[in-house]
This record gives C-alpha cells, sequence and structure tokens, in this order.
C-alpha cells in the first residue's frame, strides 16, 4: 500500500514526478492545485478543498503531489512516504519557464507567463519553507520512509530503478 506526498518548490517538477511514479506503482494521483483551483483560476472555498482533501486521503492509496503548507502536516501524518524535490532556485526557475505555455493535466489552465507571483514564491522557497518542511520530516520520520533528492538526476535514477524492480518482480 503506497500512501505518498510529494513536495518541493514551484517549478521543481512535481507533477511530472508524480505522474511517472503513479504509472509504475499503478497508484491514484491527486494533484492539489486541481483540487484548489477551478477551471476559471477562482479559488475553491476552503472547506470545499479540505473536505476533497480529506476524502482522498482516507482511501487504501493515493500519491499527493503539491506544497500546500497548509495542509502538509495533515498529508504527513497519513502518509507512508515522502519525496522532497529539494532542488536548486534556478532549477526550479528554468522548470517553471519550460512548462509556460503547455495544456496540463495538473493545473486547471494554461499559463502563458511566469507570473511574478509563482516567481517570487520558487525565489523564497529555500528560506522561507524548506527549513519549515526539515522540521515537519523530523517530526513525522517514524514510520515513514522520507527521500530527498537534491537534482533532477538523483529523482531520474531514483524512478528508472524502481522501474527495473517492477518489471523483474522485485
Amino acid at each position: 500500500m503506497m500512501r505518498a506526498i510529494v513536495i518541493g518548490s514551484p517549478g521543481a517538477g512535481k507533477s511530472t514526478f508524480t505522474k511517472e511514479l503513479s504509472t509504475i506503482k499503478r497508484v491514484p494521483l491527486y494533484h492539489l492545485d486541481m483540487l484548489y483551483y477551478q477551471e476559471n483560476g477562482q479559488i475553491v472555498p476552503r472547506e470545499v478543498f479540505e473536505e476533497k482533501l480529506r476524502q482522498i486521503l482516507w482511501k487504501r492509496e493515493w500519491i499527493v503531489d503539491g506544497n500546500y503548507q497548509r495542509t502538509l502536516e495533515r498529508r504527513l501524518s497519513m502518509c507512508n512516504t515522502v519525496f522532497f524535490l529539494d532542488y536548486a532556485v534556478r532549477t526550479c526557475l528554468a522548470g517553471a519557464k519550460e512548462r509556460i505555455g503547455s495544456e496540463r493535466d495538473d493545473f486547471p489552465w494554461v499559463e502563458e507567463k511566469l507570473s511574478e507571483e509563482i516567481r517570487s514564491k520558487i525565489m523564497k522557497f529555500r528560506d522561507e519553507n524548506t527549513p519549515k518542511i526539515y522540521a515537519l520530516l523530523e517530526k513525522y520520520k517514524d514510520g515513514r520512509e522520507v527521500i530527498v533528492f537534491k537534482t533532477r538526476n538523483e529523482a531520474r535514477y531514483y524512478l528508472d530503478k524502481l522501474k527495473e524492480q517492477v518489471k523483474f518482480g522485485r
């Protein structure tokens, strides 16, 4: 049974990583952005988002992609695996720029440019969010597998090894 969360800065590639992980492990994938935003870009009411997330977390298996610091501790308390894409700022900025103009199944609209809001979140993530994430990971380390990737190559290697294990029934 897999209950995994994938966290990291905007632009780190959480959705790309989770899509492949979900395919390999055959576990349902949920993107928090799709719970939080409506197609028109409006934010759903807080209680609607909370209820949707609650329903997911009580399922037998899941992979949840996204940060949403407000709900991170709840997700950590209910997962058995954490993937933290702890990448350099320049990597995340490049990732965010690469997805501009692309239709995505993890986000309800096409981004036409790198918004100042997203750019700012990326620039501040390491200083503002990373210490909080590591503190929560320390608090919830017992009974959970915590995997931290510092580069995209590390994450790629992990997924390739996982595919190989599944292929050969290990």
